[in-house]
């Protein structure tokens, strides 16, 4: 049929267009946040490419749902632009007929959403957060790297090579300066050092070399050597204890109902509830204003989205910290959204006038 071709063609257009341009502006910022991560040691910078990836996958429900607004917001911002619009109500056809077209075009980006949000989006939080622990629960040796000041995972030490070897097993020139838990310090400078491993833990073999302590009550011993070692490996780092919300999966957090849980699981299912939100405050606000331009409905669609996206957010904390229940939060929001949006477009559709509607309550009224 050529009405219902041809909206999902102009629809399948515009979301593909917009999709380009959502994804190169969103790769953009996340490579940036990524690097910016990868220099301030908190992401392996060899796996850079790796995390934005996972990132990038993660935020695809977000994308798609935006994608998908701003296509329908356009395409009838067009039509009724280039007065097709128009054509189409003076043909026999009303607003509540492009609902049907619309949604035949919507309906497998929907549902690439909800599977997105429900399987995907907890599976690419999990790898991601698995990169960072990983790079975070690295040994002190492994985050050394030559002509850089390299901090340990604890905090106390601070270690400095000049030149290591190919193998990393031995460097020149090396310098540590620790921190006691009783408050001493101590600066240790030497030649050149090596890696030994002794029962499972590893040593920094340090040679001709320098030592200068410093106690609490300001007493400072100086001491020189020809073989130093320091125990710089410990075991090999256990899981992590507690697993992020947005890495849990969706079933995790049927079969086990707390707050947290809840709080997320909500926000899954309302991620999924939006998306068809937006395809109906699209089609039901959508109008024809040669004056305001396309700008006016970009400003519109955006404002609405970061809206009910910051909703969707305080919902969530909300129903965390136990100020509201999931099931009334998800009425209130999502269904009072879907009410509102019904409600619009039944008014557009049979052309009732508020105004007119208010005017003639007031006549009957006594």
């Amino acid at each position: 049929m050529l009405f219902h071709s041809s909206i999902r063609k102009e629809l399948a257009r515009s979301f593909g267009a917009t999709l380009v341009v959502l994804f190169t502006i969103v790769l953009t910022m996340l490579l940036i946040r990524t690097l910016g991560a990868a220099s301030q040691g908190s992401v392996n910078p060899e796996e850079v490419m790796l995390v934005l990836g996972y990132t990038v996958i993660g935020r695809a429900p977000t994308i798609l749902t935006l994608a998908l607004f701003i296509a329908v917001v356009f395409t009838l911002s067009r039509m009724y632009r280039d007065s097709e619009m128009i054509i189409w109500f003076s043909s026999g056809r009303s607003l509540g007929g492009f609902l049907g077209p619309v949604l035949r075009f919507a309906w497998p980006v929907l549902l690439t959403i909800t599977v997105m949000v429900f399987f995907v989006w907890p599976w690419a939080n999990q790898q991601t957060d698995e990169l960072r622990a990983r790079f975070e629960q690295r040994g002190d040796l492994e985050r050394i790297a030559p002509g850089q000041f390299q901090e340990s995972s604890n905090g106390r030490r601070v270690f400095f090579i000049d030149k290591d070897t190919a193998a990393g097993t031995e460097g020149r020139n090396v310098f540590i300066a620790s921190t006691e838990k009783d408050g001493s310090e101590s600066v240790t400078s030497a030649r050149s050092g090596r890696i030994e491993v002794m029962q499972d833990r590893q040593y920094l073999v340090l040679n001709n070399g320098q030592r200068l302590e410093t106690s609490p009550q300001a007493a400072l011993k100086v001491s020189e050597f020809e073989e130093y070692g320091t125990q710089v490996g410990n075991a090999a780092p256990g899981q992590r204890a507690v697993q992020p919300l947005k890495a849990r999966s969706t079933w995790q957090l049927v079969t086990e109902p707390d707050r947290l849980n809840l709080s997320e699981l909500g926000w899954r299912i309302g991620m999924a509830i939006t998306a068809f939100n937006f395809v109906l405050i699209g089609l039901a606000t959508t109008v024809g204003n040669p004056r305001a331009g396309r700008g006016g409905n970009l400003f519109f669609t955006l404002f609405t989205f970061v809206f009910y996206y910051n909703l969707l957010n305080i919902g969530q904390s909300w129903v965390a910290q136990g100020v509201i229940g999931l099931l009334p939060f998800m009425l209130g929001l999502h269904g009072g959204v879907m009410v509102l949006s019904l409600a619009w477009l039944y008014k557009r559709h049979h052309n009732i006038s508020l105004r007119s509607w208010l005017g003639g309550l007031r006549s009957t009224a006594p």
